[in-house]
């Protein structure tokens, strides 16, 4: 049986309060490892600029937790906002989501 690095994340979706159009906001995902091999988070891709994610390339050893953070800029994006990022990792799929939802109040708007 060989082994292999698994992704756990605490919230597969995380849905932010309403948010006024113009700050940049932010939700720490934590994963963890249940597998019996390091996983190795190796990069990421989003669909826009506006989405960033910022983790440690150190590999999470089987049964350690660590933090992802997934920063979204409001401005200029409006009503419902659904984002994916899509992880780069040594797991048996290869990739891994993380996913977060928000529902911006354009500027001007109650």
């Amino acid at each position: 049986m060989s082994q292999r690095a698994e992704f756990s994340v605490d919230k597969a979706v995380f849905t932010f309060p309403d948010t006024e159009e113009g700050p940049v906001i932010s939700h720490e995902f934590v994963i963890t490892n249940t597998g019996d091999a390091p996983l190795v988070i190796s990069d990421y891709k989003v669909s826009c600029p506006c989405t960033k994610a910022f983790f440690s390339k150190e590999p999470i050893q089987p049964g350690q937790t660590a933090v992802i953070e997934v920063t979204f800029e409001t401005k200029g994006k409006y009503y419902e906002q659904d984002r994916t990022v899509l992880l780069f990792t040594n797991t048996k799929k290869g990739t891994d989501k993380l996913r977060f939802k928000v529902y911006v109040i354009p500027e001007g708007e109650e």
